[in-house]
């Protein structure tokens, strides 16, 4: 008997990296499989453009691709916003296919009128203004990070039968509180949305999931950031009125059916291509 999906209202992703050795496709598919959202907000670096190679691009990868043009060829309402590491896609502003579109801000109306303002977050970081090649920099570093982070962790926990470690996170943190690479990044997109009257301000970009209220001297709001899928593996979701953070649990990892284990340098460039305009058939029928 196949198994129910968990029905949402609103779904939204950020910080996928698609395309990046750090990305956690196969559990973002397996999560994908298992919800039915009504609405799907892509909040900005699902591709990372910065980093794409050829020579990469695994089947999982284009899975998820795969699942997303599913919805969209079902009438789904799928919005996705640009990010910085999508940045190219900036220029098509506005642009619509079926129920398709991509914006560089949004601001979806939710039950009982309450307004969220949804955008990705980069335009309050003071070093992509100003030092974009660095950020560049410092993308491709952090991709090498996951790489070797996942090595330490086989160790970790093969040989020395320790937990997890997140040396990523940790060398992340230290740098962005040390060069400000955030400036109040939070407040800022706190204090713009009271202005607007708005109820929620949703963000992702920075990778750090959370909900909780924001305040200042004329009001406060509700600010959400969705996280990532490269180490928190997180997703907002919202059902009956009500935001919640979504995390895939080591439970769900263990429980996770991979059908296909392919290696990620299956597809050859003229292949790759060819593969994406087929999917892109999806969207005509």
């Amino acid at each position: 008997m196949k198994k129910l999906k968990r029905k949402i209202d609103v779904l939204v992703l950020s910080d996928v990296h698609l395309g990046t050795y750090g990305c956690r496709a196969k559990e973002l598919l397996h999560y994908l499989e298992h919800i039915n959202p009504k609405v799907i907000v892509l909040n900005g670096d699902i591709i990372d453009i910065w980093q794409f190679n050829k020579r990469y691009w695994p089947k999982s990868h284009m899975k998820v691709i795969k699942h997303l043009l599913g919805w969209i060829s079902k009438g789904k309402k799928v919005y996705y916003i640009t990010g910085n590491h999508d940045e190219m896609l900036r220029k098509f502003d506005g642009f619509r296919i079926g129920s398709f579109r991509i914006v560089n801000k949004l601001v979806l109306e939710l039950e009982n009128g309450t307004k969220a303002w949804i955008f990705h977050g980069d335009v309050f970081d003071v070093t992509m203004k100003h030092s974009k090649w660095l950020v560049k920099l410092g993308a491709i570093g952090y991709d090498s990070l996951i790489i070797i982070n996942s090595v330490a962790n086989f160790f970790s926990e093969k040989l020395f039968k320790r937990g997890k470690i997140s040396l990523s996170k940790r060398i992340k943190n230290s740098v962005k509180s040390a060069l400000k690479f955030i400036n109040d990044f939070e407040q800022i997109s706190a204090d713009i949305g009271i202005m607007n009257s708005y109820d929620y301000v949703i963000c992702g970009h920075i990778h750090q999931p959370v909900i909780k209220t924001i305040s200042n001297n004329d009001g406060s709001i509700m600010y959400l950031n969705s996280g990532d899928w490269i180490e928190n593996l997180t997703s907002l979701e919202y059902v009956n009125g009500q935001w919640s953070i979504y995390k895939f649990s080591d439970e769900e990892l263990l429980n996770m059916v991979v059908t296909n284990t392919e290696e990620p340098d299956d597809l050859s460039d003229g292949k790759l291509f060819d593969k994406l305009l087929e999917e892109f058939k999806l969207l005509k029928s």
